[in-house]
């Protein structure tokens, strides 16, 4: 079929798949470009999460976040280099469907002569290497403010390896996903839905703060909070444009595309509050920009502007009434809506591909335009294959590792009286503020 065809040409492109026809010369251009574009998605990290996750939290635990970021910013970086990227781009042979080798662990191999395609293999190390880091960082929104340090760090380290490498390697190291033709431009389905699916697990297996949900707890430093946004926002573009790897049309398009989604998101949110509780807030227009930022980050290679708009403004839509529903429906202390934004919103993103996905990126440009209605349910139905595999998995593993990591730590989370003296002076000794 024309449209399995057309999965299976831009995964190749995509900085999902690290096989290519034949390496060429050194691009200088390309080169240049992805050296921005990995220092962009380690901002987006250190300090766009850890300023955006620390405002959102109450004073006494803003320290413990930071440290949460900048722990798991290092611990992943030295497993990286121990075996993880071998692990996910490493010809696994008989085993190539599910997980890779280790034949390039230590970056053995790897020299600055080394190519992946028309740039440095070494460079596209450390540019896979700064997705490892963000994905189980988001994931620290979830427990957030209860959960011991240890118990965070053993968890998030075995997490990455456990339940990133696999699914990384399905769908972006020639894994079975990819080999089915699954479309995932930049990680809505190794990013956002692992880290929002594993966010549900862990909130449902520690249990809910102290006093929720009958206490209110507002965030203590909104204006921490949008300015970690702003780096959030600026540093996608690192995160969507670098997987073309490639500074060409393909990368222009995806940073196009990705700042509309989240601008619509962020002003379908405010509309959705705004109507609902009478007031729009900066906490609901910041979130709904994240929110459209998730939601894009699949389908940014592959998309045209005005089916980024829509994309964005269904991510505004669903994940605000998905947040209302988690917290007060369900009364899942899920505390920073890790799972409403980031998982339902790469769930979203990664479904509508099969609906707007094209090779022919105009202004309003998609299958769903095209009339190719047997291309659209073929493309779809690969689509949500990935989506549902990917929960499972997820869900499954999450839940073994939390279990694990709490034998190995006797309990995940700290005491009562730890908690409501706060993480910061318990488990650091600190306070982020000393005025």
């Amino acid at each position: 079929m024309y449209f399995r065809k057309l999965a299976v040409g831009l995964s190749a492109v995509a900085c999902a798949s690290p096989v290519f026809a034949a390496d060429a010369a050194l691009s200088s251009g390309n080169t240049a470009w992805i050296l921005t574009a990995t220092a962009l998605v380690l901002f987006m990290t250190l300090p766009g999460l850890a300023l955006f996750y620390g405002g959102l939290v109450r004073t006494k635990n803003v320290l413990s976040v930071l440290m949460a970021c900048f722990a798991i910013a290092g611990g992943v970086s030295i497993l990286w280099l121990f075996g993880l990227y071998s692990l996910t781009f490493g010809d696994g042979g008989s085993l190539q469907p599910v997980i890779g080798d280790l034949s390039k662990a230590f970056f053995q191999g790897i020299s600055t002569d080394s190519m992946q395609g028309d740039i440095p293999e070494i460079l596209f190390v450390a540019f896979q290497m700064t997705f490892a880091i963000i994905t189980p960082a988001l994931i620290i929104g979830a427990f957030a403010e209860r959960m011991k340090f240890s118990a965070m760090l053993i968890f998030s380290m075995l997490w990455t390896a456990a339940v990133y490498v696999p699914v990384a390697h399905w769908v972006w190291g020639g894994g079975f996903l990819s080999q089915l033709g699954v479309i995932d431009f930049a990680g809505g389905i190794t990013v956002h839905i692992t880290a929002g699916v594993a966010a549900l697990v862990a909130a449902l297996v520690i249990g809910p703060r102290n006093g929720f949900p009958k206490h209110a707890m507002p965030p203590h430093n909104l204006t921490m909070s949008v300015t970690g946004a702003g780096m959030l926002w600026v540093g996608w573009f690192g995160f969507n444009a670098g997987s073309a790897l490639a500074a060409n049309g393909s990368a222009g398009m995806a940073l196009l595309v990705t700042h509309i989604s989240a601008s619509a998101g962020a002003l379908m949110w405010m509309a959705c509050e705004w109507k609902r509780f009478g007031k729009p807030s900066m906490l609901g227009i910041v979130t709904g920009m994240v929110a459209g930022l998730g939601t894009i980050t699949p389908a940014s290679g592959n998309v045209g502007p005005m089916g980024a708009l829509l994309i964005g403004l269904l991510a505004g839509l669903v994940c605000f009434n998905m947040t209302q529903i988690v917290k007060r429906r369900w009364e899942i202390d899920d505390s920073l809506d890790v799972f409403p934004v980031h998982g339902i919103g790469g769930i979203l993103g990664t479904l509508l591909v099969g609906v707007l996905a094209s090779p022919n990126l105009g202004i309003f440009s998609g299958q769903g335009f095209s009339g190719a209605n047997d291309s659209i349910a073929s493309q779809f139905g690969v689509q949500a294959l990935g989506v549902g595999v990917t929960i499972i998995y997820t869900a499954v593993v999450t839940w073994g590792l939390l279990k694990l990591t709490g034998l190995i730590t006797r309990g995940l989370r700290v005491s009562s009286e730890q908690e409501r003296t706060g993480l910061d002076l318990a488990l650091h000794d600190e306070r982020g503020y000393d005025l």
